[in-house]
């Protein structure tokens, strides 16, 4: 049993539980049944676990929280500041096209097929690997020289900011992407340009000094035991297992110049 675990039955007190990176208000109700099944499995494997997934906190609050049982997080935030404080578990494998399983990549989007070669960015948060670090490496390798950053706060408002003209380009989490193609009908007025090269997924994690096994094994029972419809609604198709150098060997990006939110 992992140090500071209880006995399954014990009631749950003070510990937390958050997966906020795909949470939609219409994936909600499959999100909740997921975490039903996860909970389950940590209950069996001695692992305590609240009933409901905490939803009214900040991200960094939840993810260095001495109580976290379970959380998903981005991958820069966890190699650039996360990796010595929690334990790894794995990434959630999402069948992305172009991307082993496992992995994710990002979308670059635009309004028109050709950008600018001076453009605007649009960047949710200059700690994200699929809206940040991806776009800058996209820049660079494309020859474009970024005029200004939009810091906007999540994805679906980059590609707002794009379609609204105050930004030119911006780099979607593609199972983001994918969510907003199933939900958002103004999706389809931008244009996707490019596809990045596949980065480690998403990491779940939990607090440190635990042992990954039984949390992996928990998500990995709870993603078999999806109904179809949850399964079509999140497009979740398992866990891989993953280590801190997955992560920790790329490299961390510099802040862009002339963010303004």
């Amino acid at each position: 049993m992992p140090a500071g675990a209880s006995r399954p039955g014990r009631a749950s007190h003070g510990v937390i539980a958050a997966l906020p990176m795909y949470d939609r208000p219409e994936t909600r109700a499959a999100t909740d049944r997921f975490w039903a099944g996860v909970r389950a499995g940590l209950a069996a494997r001695g692992i305590d676990a609240p009933e409901a997934l905490t939803r009214d906190r900040d991200p960094w609050d939840v993810w260095q929280a001495p109580d976290l049982v379970l959380a998903q997080a981005c991958g820069l935030p966890y190699r650039a500041r996360l990796h010595g404080t929690v334990t790894l578990i794995g990434s959630g494998d999402y069948g992305l096209p172009g991307c082993a399983a496992g992995d994710y990549n990002s979308v670059i989007l635009a309004r028109s097929p050709t950008p600018p070669p001076a453009p605007v960015l649009a960047v949710n948060e200059v700690l994200s690997q699929s809206g940040w670090a991806a776009l800058a490496d996209f820049c660079r390798d494309t020859g474009l020289s970024p005029r200004g950053v939009v810091l906007t706060g999540a994805h679906r408002a980059s590609v707002c900011a794009v379609l609204d003209h105050r930004a030119d380009i911006a780099a979607c989490d593609a199972q983001t992407w994918w969510l907003m193609q199933q939900h958002d009908a103004w999706a389809r007025d931008a244009t996707e340009i490019a596809r990045t090269p596949p980065a480690p997924g998403l990491p779940f994690i939990t607090r440190a000094g635990q042992d990954p096994a039984p949390y992996r094994a928990a998500l990995a029972a709870a993603c078999a035991a999806l109904a179809p419809a949850d399964r079509a609604a999140l497009n979740l198709r398992g866990i891989v297992a993953r280590v801190p150098g997955d992560y920790t060997a790329l490299p961390i990006p510099r802040a862009p110049d002339g963010a303004a939110v």
